[in-house]
């Protein structure tokens, strides 16, 4: 139905904001900002529209309305550049040049093709005399000035993450300039973005072999391998990058330190990060990311002091609260969490700071025993998380059915023995914080066993099979188990393990805890079949809370709600039933609490299943050195203890929506009474 106004006729709210920017165009700013007033009556949240009537208040200099409205659009999206950059004009019109040039600053952090934005900040630092931080923006000036029009849509689509926008975009302008290094990469944004991993590192490595001089492109390459844990080539990568710009040591050096204590050259990560913490004492990222390395060490004060030094350089920096909390067991002083609360409250304080912030803010206050506050916490802090995660209930129910449709005991059995012999993974599946770390340390304190970390190698493997999905059709992964030739099945396993060595050193046997390959139980035991596979298996009530309380670094994204999280962990363990089904005696199910209540036994049990001698330094876990990299490291260099076993219980009365998630079956198996 149309709606007749002062303008014409239109049809509906968004014709009427296209009427309001051509009303702006023709120099009419009040009947532009009549009409929008219009349409943010019907609709208040409408965020185009907020954005037309906030320039044209500014036309009309009207420059605090302007600031106000802007000031709402910000707070429903607060990374909207275009927003930042008429914060900027706004400000330059009311002579205000700080507050401006901060303005343009996160305008083009929120959406780098926002060229009037660079030339403003060209501008305000040529007159402010600020050499260094001006030829970096004529650099980024020349760059994006030499980029044709359909590029810089795609770099604006990205940054207001319109990823099919942006694809579509990207592909029509690649159909005519196949190789353009530019446009390659930003595909390979497109792609990582969408976590299809595979094409974004393909894209990446074409472009550095058709443009090997080209730096981003190569930056960005060394991004995707380090993004799917191929640390070493990673690491040769960034080792060329480094012979190439020697001087560049904000960006590559530390992609170089980033690569070395991936493939566990921690010593050179350390020499790294230090040499950038002299060179830029105002950054706080590298004390942080010196601190993970400490940590990962075990050099605990090292890395609590270097946090600390992170958010005294920064007192927002959320990443240095929570790798705090993240120690399992630093106690934040009374004034440290009066700033954090402060921080948390404050809608000024970025998004992904405050998330950090809220998750080291329940730990603290579990620790102190106030188990309301604490819960009060970690759930703003999940409530900011959710909406930034993509796990859906329905996906989930999809993944798991297909596996047990398709790997049934006839396909299993039919397509037995063709893959890869070798017996050297034992592969630690289950749910994060759900004692995995514990069975690694236990099991890498053998002398026959490597540590490595959480692979992504079967991971990865299981994305190449499924490529891209049909819309509605049935995934292509497993079903495609069935179809592919028999040699594939040893040449996966093969590379699985040639792809790993740079993980391992001499023993015979190596971990791979990456808890996600419950999934791929039938994967695992077609192209490595004398593999051992352990169900590292935790109280329902204990493993789901554990986890919700959690801030990821990446992935787990099912944890940040209860409802989600408890339907995750039936669905889970309905495809390990299926396993032990399909695949009898293949899975050892350890219960965490069995671990703990008798650790020699089970690890007598572990070892047995694993064919290998019993060892004292399997007891004696706590005592082996080795580097660590989760958040339970601290913890599994201790003797084990009980204390974490009914932690869940102090928050009952606010875990009915995780109860009714478990469903009567669970709790049934576990002795969960219903809400």
């Amino acid at each position: 139905m149309s709606i007749t106004t002062t303008t014409g006729p239109v049809s509906t709210n968004e014709d009427r904001v296209r009427q309001a920017q051509r009303l702006l165009s023709q120099g009419e700013p009040a009947r532009a900002a009549q009409l929008m007033g219009d349409v943010l009556t019907d609709e208040p949240g409408n965020i185009e529209a907020a954005y037309a009537l906030a320039v044209a208040q500014r036309h009309q200099h009207a420059w605090t309305d302007a600031l106000d409205t802007l000031a709402g659009i910000l707070r429903q999206k607060p990374n909207f550049g275009r927003a930042h950059q008429e914060l900027g004009y706004n400000h330059i019109a009311m002579q205000d040049f700080p507050r401006a040039g901060a303005a343009f600053e996160r305008a083009v952090n929120n959406d780098p093709s926002l060229l009037n934005s660079w030339k403003c900040l060209a501008k305000l630092y040529q007159d402010g005399g600020n050499a260094k931080r001006l030829a970096v923006v004529r650099d980024q000036l020349v760059f994006l000035e030499s980029l044709p029009v359909e590029l810089l849509t795609v770099i604006s689509y990205l940054s207001d993450d319109r990823l099919a926008d942006a694809e579509r975009a990207c592909k029509h302008f690649l159909r005519d300039n196949r190789t353009h290094a530019e446009g390659m990469r930003l595909l390979a944004e497109v792609a990582t973005r969408n976590r299809t991993y595979d094409e974004a590192e393909f894209l990446l490595e074409s472009c550095v072999e058709f443009h090997p001089a080209h730096r981003n492109a190569r930056i960005q390459y060394v991004n995707i391998l380090m993004r799917v844990q191929k640390f070493a080539k990673a690491f040769d990568e960034a080792q060329r990058l480094l012979d190439d710009y020697p001087d560049d040591a904000e960006h590559i050096l530390s992609l170089y330190a980033s690569a070395c204590a991936g493939i566990g050259r921690n010593a050179k990560a350390v020499t790294s990060y230090e040499r950038l913490l002299r060179e830029h004492p105002d950054n706080p990222i590298f004390p942080v990311s010196l601190a993970h390395v400490f940590k990962a060490d075990g050099e605990f004060d090292k890395a609590v002091s270097l946090y600390r030094e992170a958010y005294r350089i920064k007192p927002d920096h959320g990443d240095a609260y929570w790798s705090l909390a993240n120690t399992k067991s630093y106690e934040f002083t009374d004034d440290e969490l009066a700033r954090m609360e402060s921080l948390a409250a404050d809608h000024d304080t970025n998004e992904a700071d405050r998330i950090q912030i809220c998750f080291a803010l329940g730990d603290a206050f579990e620790r102190r025993g106030d188990y309301e506050t604490s819960f009060g916490h970690y759930r703003q802090g999940n409530a900011l998380k959710q909406p930034h995660t993509y796990h859906r209930a329905e996906h989930l129910q999809v993944r798991i059915d297909s596996q047990i449709e398709v790997c049934t005991a006839e396909l299993l059995a039919r397509r037995a023995g063709l893959g890869h012999p070798a017996p050297d993974p034992i592969f630690v599946v289950g749910l994060p914080r759900a004692g995995s770390t514990l069975l690694e340390q236990i099991l890498s304190s053998h002398s026959a066993v490597d540590g490595t970390m959480e692979l992504h190698h079967i991971l990865n493997l299981a994305k190449r099979l499924r490529g891209r999905d049909e819309p509605g059709g049935k995934p292509r992964y497993p079903a495609i188990l069935a179809d592919l030739d028999d040699d594939y099945f040893r040449r996966f396993g093969e590379q699985f393990i040639d792809d790993t060595r740079a993980y391992r050193g001499d023993a015979p046997y190596f971990v791979d805890k990456m808890p996600n390959n419950f999934f791929h139980v039938g994967l695992i035991r077609l192209i490595l079949p004398n593999a051992k596979v352990i169900d590292a298996r935790r109280h329902p009530m204990a493993c789901c809370f554990s986890g919700y309380k959690q801030l990821f670094g990446e992935g787990q994204e099912f944890s940040y709600g209860l409802a989600e999280i408890g339907n995750y962990y039936r669905q889970y363990v309905k495809l390990m039933d299926h396993w032990d089904r399909v695949l009898p005696g293949f899975v050892l199910c350890v219960q965490h609490e069995d671990v703990v209540d008798d650790l020699e036994g089970q690890v007598r049990r572990i070892l047995e299943f694993c064919g290998l001698p019993f060892e004292q330094a399997c007891v004696d876990y706590h005592q082996t050195e080795r580097s660590i990299r989760t958040p339970s490291s601290e913890q599994v260099r201790q003797p084990i203890f009980r204390t974490s076993l009914e932690q869940w219980r102090n928050y009952e009365p606010w875990l009915g929506p995780l109860k009714d998630a478990l469903g009567p079956e669970v709790r049934k198996r576990y002795g969960i009474a219903a809400t």
